[in-house]
């Protein structure tokens, strides 16, 4: 396609660029509805209302990046609130890391669950520990922290053998 062969070069020029740019600004208003539905990369007002349809509140002092996380994944994570295996992985996906979850011990109530992580795991997501629990706890359980600190253990195999012998020394005369 031709531009009129009475525009001269530089006339053009500008008028090429010009669409260009009006353009390349309606593209990016076309696609200004999709990028906001995604809760990693939507504007905070935006966010904030997505937050409010999958009911997440932020808690005080919650960073934004987490914020984020917490709803991205807040389906997931009530489909996984009924299980020890998926209050494992809601805790995995949250940055919270490795815990281990034990239900019904013999000469614990039978509604006490025990939560154990590390010490450091604890002191670093205090707030977000207790917000996870009032969320996605079972609401006829109870909750105790147990901290379990990691000890480094070497073990080296080796091969142990023993070799023996009977030797019976018998005289003749008997």
């Amino acid at each position: 396609m031709q531009l009129p062969f009475w525009f001269s070069k530089e006339q053009i020029s500008a008028l090429a660029a010009a669409c260009s740019q009006w353009f390349a600004k309606l593209t990016e208003w076309a696609m200004w509805p999709a990028v906001q539905s995604n809760p990693e990369t939507c504007a905070e007002g935006v966010l904030n209302l997505i937050a409010w349809q999958r009911d997440i509140d932020r808690f005080k002092g919650e960073p934004l990046s987490l914020f984020r996380k917490r709803v991205k994944y807040a389906y997931i994570n009530a489909k996984d609130a009924g299980s020890v295996a998926g209050f494992k992985r809601i805790f995995m996906r949250l940055g919270i890391g490795y815990v281990e979850i034990e239900e019904r011990m013999d000469g614990v109530d039978w509604d006490v669950v025990d939560i154990q992580l590390s010490d450091s795991q604890l002191a670093e997501n205090q707030r977000l520990l207790t917000v996870l629990i009032q969320h996605y706890g079972r609401t006829c359980r109870r909750y105790r922290w147990t901290v379990i600190t990691p000890v480094p253990l070497q073990i080296t195999a080796i091969e142990f053998n023993n070799d023996y012998q009977d030797i019976l020394a018998v005289s003749e005369g008997q």
